[in-house]
């Protein structure tokens, strides 16, 4: 048998085992979800401008920013986060939402290790590249920048 015949089988076995997607409803829930987020989210803004009408929208955005971040690391904390991320996807994960999920489920699930290697040393395991790579790009974005 030759190596294209062995890989056409494998690739049929591995179509066959593989589990099937529902595209249209993951992405109906996707859109639900990350709707609810960004409704929230506005919410609060909303709700920030009533209570301190004297803050700069800049302020009202970065404390919204952060109840949301809040919020969702106590639903990470909880276990609601879990779910809402199952059912919604990438809806629930591209927000900041989900870069706070990113950081704090690491950091719930290593504390038994305690608070230096648990914690501190766990928590950016998932987002710590992430984190390393929007700096380096943002340091050679802003070197072309200055050169052009």
């Amino acid at each position: 048998m030759d190596q294209k015949q062995i890989n056409k089988e494998y690739n049929q076995y591995v179509s066959s085992k593989a589990p099937k997607t529902r595209m249209f409803k993951s992405l109906f829930w996707a859109f639900v979800i990350g709707g609810l987020i960004c409704c929230v989210g506005q919410a609060i803004n909303d709700g920030i401008v009533a209570l301190f009408p004297h803050l700069y929208q800049t302020q009202v955005t970065s404390w919204m920013l952060i109840t949301l971040i809040t919020i969702t690391i106590i639903l990470t904390g909880i276990g609601v986060w879990d779910q809402v991320g199952y059912l919604g996807g990438a809806g629930a994960f591209i927000p900041i939402t989900g870069f706070a999920n990113a950081i704090a489920s690491p950091a719930i699930e290593f504390k038994k290790e305690g608070i230096i290697f648990g914690l501190c040393v766990k928590m950016f395991v998932v987002a710590g590249p992430i984190i390393v790579t929007a700096v380096v790009t943002s340091v050679i974005a802003g070197l072309l920048y200055l050169i052009i």
